[in-house]
């Protein structure tokens, strides 16, 4: 195996993530302008237990697929690989279904769970109608979800991508269109809109899976000639063991990929509650849960967008080097993994929440709520990096048959939220739900690095240093990026509208990502992480 394979891999997925959350961002500019911070509540709302309940009827099995599909094409059991495919894609057809039925008919129990009785602006009966309309989604995504692993675990992350891309789309066209004419030509309520934009999950469900059975088709030929030309004996697996097996990876992907739902659903069930006891005012909080739990949380999934990439790229093959007991390529593929995350999404985090307030405004407009939207929005913009930090951790926890403990990392992780959130509201206002946050998610990585070093004996000593180097760069960034915008603001600030804060971006982001860029390259730090030379820097620097 090429030892760039986890970043082929990671620039394949993370390209058509990072599009896809583009996307999936870009669109909530027009969305929010259409439905308002009320109608990103109710959508938040819905989509907090639409996430649970995905992670819920795949039982995280599609990742679980990928880890068994590589181990077994490893050994050269194709055939046992391509049965476990077929029963597991026959078991996400049923808990999908199950799970929209209980979806479906408890809706309204959420509701009253969310939405206390001195609530003035949302029903319990809009939320139950838009918890309603995106829990069809659950009937086709978990058996499109098993065909991606599938393919992963062959390492073709093509599929995944491309299918990826297509169904945001799809969602994003259908979203903006059906909101759009509810509102301005049938003359409807913003609860039906937005009920019709979670409905789109469905439509872009339906979209991606077309993507796959193409991909299968075409695919297929591939497959079956592995099957056929394949020498070692089959494994002697029953049935039962093959499901004990793929339960025994599955089960963490669970809780992995509920951590950030879960984080939000205590923010969903304790933020209005808390705060309407506390005598604010009801359309600050509405913004602030609009902002925590849709339009601020879209803004940091951008960062994140490198670690779901990463962590679905480096799966297969960290699983091969654990099996191939190939000690010194592990640890490579395990520094690379966590030092890209680093290198890339600490200055990103560390921009935006330096100029919170002008990328609030650039993306959302300016409006009498902006300079507490933007402050709670640089605030919460470190916490991407943990929510990273957390998926790739996990993921190599997994790929090094440690997955169980991500389990444990997240129940501490979760613990503290539950316990800090409630506190923090009364101590710190509509910021204190993010600190929880932010505390609980740097909790669980501390604890997966401390598992990772303590099963393999991965030395964290190279982290830690180029860690510290990059903080050292970012702080010539952020020195960079003040001044920047000291300069700037003699003739714009952020009060000024939407335009002004796209010129203020624009004059300040490519001053300090020049400055960070600068200073990796002449270090020779972004050649040691990637792992290559960047060539394009290298005829940048001859010109």
């Amino acid at each position: 195996m090429s030892k760039n394979t986890i970043v082929r891999g990671t620039v394949l997925l993370t390209g058509a993530t990072f599009l896809s959350k583009l996307l999936g961002m870009l669109y909530t500019i027009p969305f929010e302008s259409l439905v308002g911070a009320t109608g990103g509540t109710l959508y938040g709302l819905a989509y907090g237990p639409y996430s649970i309940f995905i992670s819920l009827s795949t039982i995280g099995i599609p990742l679980a697929v990928s880890k068994f599909v590589a181990k077994y094409n490893s050994l050269g059991d194709y055939k046992t690989s391509y049965r476990m495919y077929r029963l597991a894609l026959r078991l996400m057809m049923i808990t999908g279904f199950v799970t929209f039925i209980i979806l479906f008919g408890g809706a309204s129990v959420l509701a009253r769970i969310y939405i206390p009785d001195d609530a003035n602006n949302i029903s319990v009966e809009d939320v139950t109608m838009v918890i309603r309309m995106v829990s069809f989604a659950l009937l086709i995504i978990p058996s499109m979800s098993i065909t991606r692993g599938f393919f992963q675990g062959y390492q073709s992350m093509g599929p995944t991508a491309i299918s990826q891309v297509i169904e945001q789309i799809v969602r994003i066209t259908f979203l903006l269109l059906s909101v759009y004419v509810v509102l301005y030509i049938f003359d409807g309520t913003v609860t039906l809109a937005v009920g019709f934009a979670t409905f789109a999950a469905f439509v872009g469900a339906i979209a991606s899976a077309i993507v796959l059975f193409w991909y299968w088709k075409k695919r297929k030929r591939h497959i079956n000639r592995y099957i056929k030309n394949q020498r070692s004996v089959e494994s002697n697996v029953s049935t039962k063991q093959l499901f004990q097996e793929l339960f025994s990876y599955a089960g963490p992907f669970v809780f992995v990929g509920l951590a950030i739902p879960l984080y939000q659903q205590i923010d969903a069930i304790t933020f209005t509650r808390t705060l309407v006891q506390l005598d604010y005012d009801q359309s600050v909080i509405t913004n602030t849960f609009s902002n925590i739990n849709l339009y601020g949380h879209k803004l940091i999934l951008i960062p994140i967008t490198l670690s779901t990439g990463m962590s679905l790229a480096t799966l297969p093959t960290l699983t091969k080097s654990f099996v191939d007991r190939n000690r010194s390529l592990l640890f490579q593929q395990i520094n690379q993994s966590l030092q890209i995350i680093v290198l890339l999404i600490l200055p990103a985090v560390v921009g935006m929440s330096l100029l919170s307030h002008e990328v609030w405004g650039a993306f959302y407009g300016v409006n009498q709520h902006i300079e507490l939207n933007g402050y709670i929005l640089g605030w919460y913009a470190p916490v991407a990096l943990f929510f990273a930090l957390f998926t790739v951790t996990s993921s190599i926890l997994q790929g090094i048959s440690q997955q169980r403990f991500a389990i444990y990392s997240l129940a501490v992780g979760l613990l503290l939220k539950s316990i800090l959130t409630i506190p923090f509201l009364n101590l710190f206002g509509p910021v204190g739900a993010v600190l929880a946050t932010g505390l609980a998610s740097f909790s669980t990585v501390a604890i997966n690095l401390w598992r990772i070093r303590r099963s393999v004996g991965f030395p964290l000593k190279a982290f830690i240093k180029r860690t510290v180097l990059m903080m050292i760069f970012t702080l010539f960034m952020t020195i960079a990026v003040l001044v920047m915008r000291q300069i700037v603001g003699l003739g714009l600030t952020y009060e000024e509208g939407r335009l002004a804060n796209i010129m203020i971006l624009m004059m300040t982001v490519p001053v300090g990502a020049g400055v960070y860029l600068w200073f990796g390259y002449q270090s020779t730090l972004i050649e040691r992480v990637i792992g290559q030379k960047i060539s394009f820097l290298d005829r940048f620097k001859r010109k």
